[in-house]
């Protein structure tokens, strides 16, 4: 196969979820083959690194993996995985940290967003539009300070108080040594139990 094929006719893809497509990669006009073979190349690397199977010409193989950034959602939604897993005050004012940086955290940005947004609104015509542009503002100004201020006290209480959380522990799938079967017991404390919910109660039969 040449680099002038496409890639549904030099590829076969199977999703992470094993259906099988071929697709097409639509190339710019008047590339030279390198800059074709560079760019099917690359999009066998991408696809592989997604968690896709592809086969394809020994010319376009690649062991390459590029790095895989997450959506912006998602990766402040690892925080909170982040807090969930945290097992001492350190790391959880670690990971507060990155919501409440003054210059850099993830509320200042959110901040700029709803300025940038405020001012978008700023003489854009409709007469809606100085009350959204106010509104906004007010947020940022308020709502979002309060916020801001809360979350940044709990993280600066969380960094003093350096303590484990004793609710959670690190499991390092270490026994102690007078244990004599090491290798299937664990040392950490079983997770606490959670008791069933009662059934609900039962109305009372109609008399005669």
């Amino acid at each position: 196969m040449t680099p002038r094929h496409t890639a549904s006719s030099s590829a076969r893809v199977s999703s992470p979820s094993s259906v099988s497509t071929r697709p097409t990669i639509a190339l710019p006009p008047a590339l030279a083959e390198d800059d074709e073979s560079r760019l099917a190349t690359d999009a066998v690397a991408r696809l592989r690194a997604a968690g896709y199977h592809v086969d394809c010409a020994p010319d376009f193989d690649t062991d390459a993996r590029p790095s895989s950034y997450l959506p912006l959602g998602s990766s402040v939604a690892h925080l909170a995985e982040r807090l969930r897993d945290a097992t001492t005050t350190d790391e959880a004012a670690d990971d507060l940290t990155e919501l409440t940086a003054a210059h850099d955290g993830i509320l200042a940005a959110l901040e700029e967003v709803l300025t940038a947004t405020a001012d978008f609104h700023d003489g854009l015509g409709q007469a809606a539009d100085p009350y959204t542009a106010r509104r906004l503002r007010y947020l940022a100004d308020e709502h979002l300070h309060i916020i801001r201020t809360d979350l940044a006290h709990t993280r600066n209480a969380l960094a003093d108080r350096h303590a484990p959380h004793p609710g959670r522990s690190t499991c390092t799938g270490e026994v102690p040594t007078t244990e004599r079967e090491r290798f299937a017991v664990c040392a950490c404390p079983p997770p606490p139990r959670t008791l069933p919910a009662p059934p609900p109660p039962v109305a009372a039969g109609l008399r005669r």
